[in-house]
């Protein structure tokens, strides 16, 4: 079982994915954390690359297919085969915000990265290995940003109305993908947003039959 979480920075998404994490495994499951970028050797440099370092230009489709690189190696050399061995794996962010943050947060700006576009390169790149759900913390970008205690990263830089041109891209997203999708309002006390998580979770978890 694979689940995915992603949002705007800020939204708490380390939170969820920590008590989430604890919830599977007190229920008997082996857990396997991640993070895209990154989650290997390979994908350590990249985020540092994408993320970290603000002097060196990145085009925008050069930027897609670096998060692309990354997510490559995460799933054959972390996910893929977690998965095969049973256990589940809960990964912060995935395809899904390459689609958002390259393509949909310049769609109405002149932008030259389709979303379909990027969902196609996302499928060569993921091999067939998608999340069972996503869970999209929701909020104002900026809410998210007046939460983040720390300089800025490459994306948060880029100011609040592109992190809320971001935010109604994953929006925009959810409403063409409601079965994979699960939007959670992330403007709440955290054990709110816990017993969301866990009510969209049990759903994939315990189906009924």
């Amino acid at each position: 079982m694979f689940f995915s979480f992603d949002g705007v920075d800020g939204v708490g998404k380390s939170t969820q994915i920590r008590l989430f994490g604890d919830w599977l495994r007190a229920q008997g499951r082996d857990v396997v954390t991640c993070r895209d970028p990154g989650g290997t050797p390979l994908g350590e440099k990249l985020r540092a690359l994408l993320l970290d370092h603000h002097d060196v230009p990145i085009h925008r489709r050069a930027e897609m297919l670096l998060y692309m690189a990354s997510r490559a190696q995460l799933v054959e050399e972390v996910i893929r085969p977690a998965l095969a061995a049973g256990k589940v794996v809960v990964s912060d962010r995935y395809l899904l915000a390459n689609v958002v943050y390259q393509a949909h947060a310049y769609q109405d700006r002149g932008g030259n990265v389709d979303p379909d576009d990027v969902w196609r390169v996302g499928a060569v790149t993921i091999g067939g290995v998608a999340p069972n759900l996503v869970f999209l913390l929701d909020m104002p970008a900026d809410k998210a940003a007046a939460r983040i205690q720390r300089s800025p990263d490459r994306m948060e830089s880029r100011g609040i109305d592109y992190l809320e041109r971001v935010r109604q891209g994953f929006l925009t997203e959810a409403g063409r993908f409601p079965h994979q999708i699960a939007v959670i309002n992330a403007d709440q006390p955290i054990e709110a947003i816990h017993a969301e998580v866990l009510a969209a979770a049990k759903q994939i978890l315990n189906p009924e039959p």
